[in-house]
């Protein structure tokens, strides 16, 4: 948001207003409270400002060609090669512009993947689709198992095709797969040679690349912040770039070897920024070598973690939201994850949403006609500024310890990201972070939507490790809230009833409604279905419901007023009806001491710990 309008044409009739004048009503509004309650903080502690001034002499980052649109890149991983031959046809056949191939194993497959890269899947996988017809391959090789690369080079040599017209990122991450393994059969030096030397000989036989992928998708996996993904992407890179070098591939052609991979999640303005402070700091980089900046090419995957099981359409939301974002940072190439891959391998029916999210947004919102959107907005200029110097003084850091694999050994880095991980943990635990549908606005009764019917692939163990040190392990926010339902569903197939909490509702509707909504939401979000009431003036009638409810569990909802005048008779005859445990929705206050001695055991409010206290409600009721 800018605070100046002095030339706006649209305000030429409004005197002009600037900062200070804005400062004035607030302060009025605020009435001697700080002026930091407004000020915001991302995980990494930098600060997100109500209101900014427009950056007057911000120029566009360079990124995607003028007006080009990006890659609409669509996962193939079915287990099964013919399955994800078909997947491929149909995706090409339906508005996908390129393929994102996973393997089984790898550290994006997300449980499935192609079975094997063998030359005669990768021939299968690859059966009719036209490899020089300006469609992107993005390869996933897996660390330690056939070399998908190599073999689908083969591959194009056997057809005929130009090597130099065939676009295909051939995508070696063996740092990504080993931080997310968190092993290593053998040390990085004894790595380098090997990985140098299979990329000069794709170099040789014509192909252009890119070949390695500086993949920050682990950290942001592991719940870790944007400064830690854009440090540890950056020392990804750099590693690499040493290795290339150093195994006789000359500096200018080293960096056009590497491509860069970032998670898109549903915040839009860190997202954007994220993307454009990549390129930024990579820029920097290259001035250090001795090169002239040039612009790098970024793929971006939506986030993994954000995705949830339950309420799975809001997913679709998700992505939309991080695909816009990823979108008009500059990304090159966007793979949509769709919005069912964390219950199982997406049908028909995901995979087109996915690409069609993509293709609304390029052909019908017209996202990629204007290069750097974001450019002069004073907001997410400095949210750059701020990303590029809190990720360059981590990535500093991981230098300083000997580089990105020895930052792994001695764990720095899974140190940085467990800490953010915590602190995620701990407002999701709270719903200050809110995941609708799974930690707010739950639905006890939604159909299950429908997932293929694909195990993963069989795979031989990966071997001796000779390294090991604790793993970039993913996660996904939602998951102890789904745990809980999973109770939930668990004791309806045993039961034929979930478990219940009875809402006691005192007064009337004007009293208890608003604290009845949150209690119902509350305990609904970990399976905990909440049985309403009309309101009760009398304990004894209100007894007499909770007995016919056949619930354990009783929540008081109601005002403070009226819990002041009613609810220590209220919970006294709920408790003598036989209510196991009994809650109050609101803060305590004054009346605590009160409350607990009438009989009621716990209080329910915003910014309570929710998931401990609905943890301890399963406790009780088993």
């Amino acid at each position: 948001m800018t605070s100046e309008t002095d030339d706006l044409r649209l305000a030429a009739d409004f005197a002009p207003a600037n900062y200070d004048d804005w400062r004035k009503l607030v302060d009025g509004v605020l009435k001697g409270a700080p002026f930091e309650k407004l000020v915001g903080k991302t995980r990494d502690g930098l600060r997100i400002e109500p209101i900014y001034r427009r950056s007057r002499d911000a120029a566009p980052i360079a990124a995607r060609a003028a007006a080009a649109p990006w890659r609409i890149m669509q996962r193939i991983d079915h287990p099964d090669a013919a399955r994800a031959n078909a997947q491929a046809l149909q995706d090409l056949e339906n508005g996908a512009t390129g393929l994102e191939v996973e393997f089984a194993g790898g550290p994006g497959a997300r449980g499935f993947g192609i079975a094997d890269a063998s030359a005669e899947t990768i021939a299968h996988v690859f059966d009719g689709v036209v490899l020089d017809a300006g469609i992107m391959i993005a390869l996933n090789p897996v660390l330690g198992r056939q070399n998908a690369g190599e073999n689908l080079a083969d591959l194009v040599m056997a057809g005929g095709f130009d090597p130099t017209k065939v676009d295909i990122h051939f995508n070696y991450q063996p740092l990504t797969t080993i931080a997310t393994r968190g092993a290593a059969v053998a040390s990085w030096s004894e790595m380098e040679k090997p990985l140098a030397k299979m990329i000069r000989g794709l170099i040789g036989r014509g192909f252009k690349g890119p070949f390695v992928l500086a993949d920050g998708r682990p950290v942001h996996d592991a719940g870790g912040s944007e400064a830690q993904e854009l440090a540890f992407t950056l020392a990804v890179a750099v590693a690499y770039l040493r290795t290339l070098e150093a195994g006789g591939i000359e500096l200018d052609t080293a960096r056009s070897a590497l491509s860069f991979r970032l998670s898109a999640d549903a915040d839009q303005f860190l997202t954007m920024a994220k993307f454009r402070a990549l390129r930024l700091l990579w820029a920097r980089i290259e001035q250090a070598c001795g090169l002239a900046p040039k612009p790098i090419f970024v793929n971006a995957q939506t986030a993994w973690r954000m995705l949830t099981q339950r309420d799975p359409y809001v997913n679709m939301l998700r992505a939309t939201m991080a695909t816009f974002s990823a979108g008009l940072g500059g990304a090159n190439a966007i793979t949509v994850l769709p919005h069912t891959l964390a219950l199982g391998l997406p049908d028909p029916f995901a995979r087109r949403v996915a690409r069609n999210t993509q293709l609304v947004l390029l052909e019908e919102s017209n996202l990629a006609k204007v290069s750097d959107p974001a450019a002069g907005s004073g907001g997410i200029e400095t949210l750059t500024q701020q990303l590029c110097e809190a990720a360059w003084l981590l990535f500093q850091e991981i230098e300083q310890a000997g580089g990105v694999f020895a930052s792994l050994e001695q764990g720095l880095i899974q140190r940085k990201v467990a800490a953010t991980r915590a602190a995620r943990e701990t407002d999701i635990a709270k719903r200050k972070t809110v995941l609708t549908g799974a930690s707010e606005f739950p639905n006890l009764h939604e159909t299950d939507v429908t997932v293929l019917d694909a195990k993963p692939a069989a795979l031989a163990p990966d071997g001796e490790t000779n390294i090991k040190f604790d793993a970039l392990a993913p996660m996904r926010l939602a998951e102890p809230f789904e745990a809980l339902r999973d109770k939930s569903d668990a004791r309806l197939k045993r039961s034929g009833a979930r478990p219940r909490v009875f809402l006691a509702n005192l007064g009337t509707a004007a009293d208890f409604t608003a604290r009845a909504t949150f209690a119902k939401s509350f305990f609904e979000t970990g399976g905990i279905e909440a049985v309403g009431s009309d309101g009760f003036t009398d304990p004894a009638a209100l007894a007499a419901s909770f007995s016919s409810s056949g619930a354990a569990l009783v929540c008081l909802c109601s005002s403070d007023k009226l819990y002041a005048d009613k609810a220590a008779a209220a919970a006294k005859a709920l408790q003598a009806a036989g209510a196991k445990h009994i809650y109050l929705a609101g803060r305590p206050g004054e009346q605590e001491t009160a409350m607990r001695g009438a009989g009621v055991s716990d209080f329910i409010f915003a910014g309570g710990d929710a998931l401990a206290t609905l943890r301890e409600a399963y406790r009780r009721m088993e």
